[in-house]
């Protein structure tokens, strides 16, 4: 093989490799994400109402007490005064949530329920 072929060969070797280089490199930004049709969401039912349960007590002044996601189950208080959370889910795939007030409610408590389930139906987009 005379200098001329060896050198062409060399470049035709070298040409490959850029390809396959540059061919990976495009691959590899590559991302196939999972198709939710319109109205689905990746997150269960159960963790949706949960956080949002959570978000309610938060956005109508009560501090979060406890919470136990595993249960279901969130507190939120002010002073002596407390809004009971349950998040249960049901058989058929929904998710029952319920708020129930403990202890003796104030003035400034009065329709304190009422105005965490609005919170609560406006986080889940109702």
């Amino acid at each position: 093989m005379n200098s001329s072929a060896a050198h062409l060969a060399s470049i035709a070797r070298a040409a490959a490799l850029g390809a396959c280089l540059c061919a990976a490199a495009v691959l590899s930004g590559c991302v196939a994400y999972p198709y939710y049709p319109p109205g689905t969401y990746a997150s269960s039912t159960f963790d949706r109402a949960y956080d949002a349960a959570l978000g309610a007590l938060s956005d109508q002044g009560l501090s979060i007490a406890s919470q136990d996601r595993a249960s279901g189950n969130i507190v939120g208080s002010r002073g002596a005064f407390a809004v009971a959370a349950t998040v249960r889910p049901q058989a058929d795939g929904t998710t029952q949530v319920a708020f129930t007030p403990r202890g003796e409610a104030s003035a400034q408590d009065a329709g304190v329920v009422q105005r965490v389930v609005s919170a609560y139906n406006a986080r889940m987009g109702r």
